[in-house]
């Protein structure tokens, strides 16, 4: 057994009343077990909290951490001509190792920013190193194989015949769902409806249910993609997946940026979670989902950053500010306010996981996830008579994060990364890329 008293703290604790108290936090292995005031118990580690904020750590539904590694490759592209020319060349020149450089590159930035969960869909091939890499660093992650078995531009070692696609999806699933006491799970992740056949889709509707996992896959991002699937399939994408049974309470899909009435209904009917990427989609030109449209209806909405080479961030920081000011020209100045963002990346995040009951706020019982942010400098000053959590949404940064703590173990701590040799990823994720490029030189996809 181990524990963690965390002392003298602002906590912002999302709980369903958004208290905000001071006071102590205590943890007993992964679980918070009281919040209060002039806590006495003894702990294996006193960690002194005076003149900072405690939060729910982040949560973030929509990541590709095997792109972390392709940051800077692929800039200023729309969505099907990044996806064409660059993306898809580059994952299919993966490898083992480059694969787990990619992600602990990945990782080692959520944690340094106060993301303690991910929702991560991989490429094809290669995604045990994935998990391997999830599993050594300590964060929390639902994640999968990419699944594309349909597609004439598709590079070559990206193509997958269907049975064996499922197959291996289901294998990873039998050795990584639940592991670590439920810290790793497993999802899902035909990549979208246009590199998909109907055989491959219904197949993941009828596993989801088995095994009761949650399905993540791209909708409505781009609207050169809704025209290819309208042209195929005569029908708009959430229309397609409602009409297939792919569209309940299990499936989160990214982006959603191009809805219909229609569409926002089946949404809303059947509990779809929504993961709004605003970075993503402005580098990508894809447009402003209509978010405010979604949450008055009552939509379950969230919040990821997307991947490296399409944002080129993975800051939780940079997405609660753009999802609450890209919307103000359009719908006034109070729509997307700032705890109606924060919620999204908390707790909003931990609905989508299907986690609520156990992160996405502070309360005691639930699993200790979270961030010391100390938001005492020049940038978020001054503090007096503010609401803090207009402060972190609008002002703070991911530099203001100082301590992490996922499951109730410190995976940073001032600033230094526990988890994460940071030192042997960089240097290994620039002999990754170069590799990676080099072998493209030759590749004939």
């Amino acid at each position: 057994m181990s524990s963690i008293l965390i002392k003298n703290a602002e906590i912002i604790t999302m709980n369903a009343a958004e208290e905000i108290v001071f006071g102590d936090l205590y943890i007993v292995d992964d679980r918070i077990v009281e919040i209060g005031q002039n806590l006495t118990h003894k702990a294996d580690k006193v960690m002194d909290a005076s003149g900072k904020t405690i939060i729910p750590g982040f949560i973030q539904t929509h990541i590709h951490l095997c792109q972390t590694l392709f940051r800077g490759q692929a800039d200023d592209l729309e969505l099907l001509d990044w996806l064409k020319q660059k993306i898809w060349p580059l994952e299919a020149s993966h490898d083992e190792e480059s694969i787990y450089y990619s992600a602990m590159l990945g990782i080692g930035e959520l944690l340094q920013s106060g993301t303690t969960t991910v929702v991560d869909m991989e490429t094809v091939n290669h995604t045990e190193y994935a998990f391997q890499a999830i599993a050594e660093s300590g964060i929390r992650a639902l994640a999968g194989k990419v699944m594309m078995d349909k597609g004439d531009e598709v590079p070559v070692p990206l193509r997958e015949n269907t049975l064996k696609s499922i197959q291996q999806s289901a294998d990873l699933l039998e050795k990584w769902h639940n592991s670590d006491n439920g810290r790793i799970q497993y999802a899902f992740c035909p990549r979208f409806v246009v590199s998909c056949t109907e055989e491959l889709l219904k197949s993941v509707r009828d596993l989801s249910a088995q095994y009761n996992v949650r399905v993540h896959t791209h909708a409505s991002e781009n609207a050169n993609e809704i025209l290819l699937v309208e042209r195929e399939l005569g029908m708009r994408n959430v229309v397609y997946l409602d009409s297939i049974g792919l569209a309940n309470e299990r499936l989160i899909l990214a982006h959603c940026v191009w809805l219909d009435e229609e569409e926002r209904r089946i949404i809303k009917e059947r509990g779809v979670k929504v993961s709004h990427c605003p970075g993503s989609n402005l580098k990508l030109a894809s447009g402003v989902a209509e978010i405010p449209s979604l949450l008055d209806q009552q939509a379950f909405v969230s919040l990821g950053a997307d991947g490296a080479p399409c944002n080129n961030n993975l800051d939780m920081f940079n997405e609660m500010r753009l999802a609450a000011i890209i919307q103000k020209p359009v719908h006034g100045p109070t729509a997307m306010n700032a705890r109606t963002v924060f919620r999204m990346a908390t707790i909003g995040g931990a609905r989508a996981v299907g986690m609520e009951k156990e992160i996405g706020s502070l309360e005691p019982g639930k699993k200790a996830d979270l961030a010391i942010l100390n938001l005492n400098d020049f940038h978020v000053y001054p503090s007096f008579d503010i609401d803090t959590i207009s402060r972190i949404v609008y002002s703070a940064t991911r530099a203001d994060v100082e301590t992490t703590i996922v499951n109730g173990k410190i995976v940073m701590e001032n600033r230094r990364l526990k988890t994460v040799d940071k030192e042997m990823v960089l240097r290994e994720a620039n002999i990754s890329i170069k590799r990676l490029l080099k072998r493209l030189e030759t590749a004939v996809y």
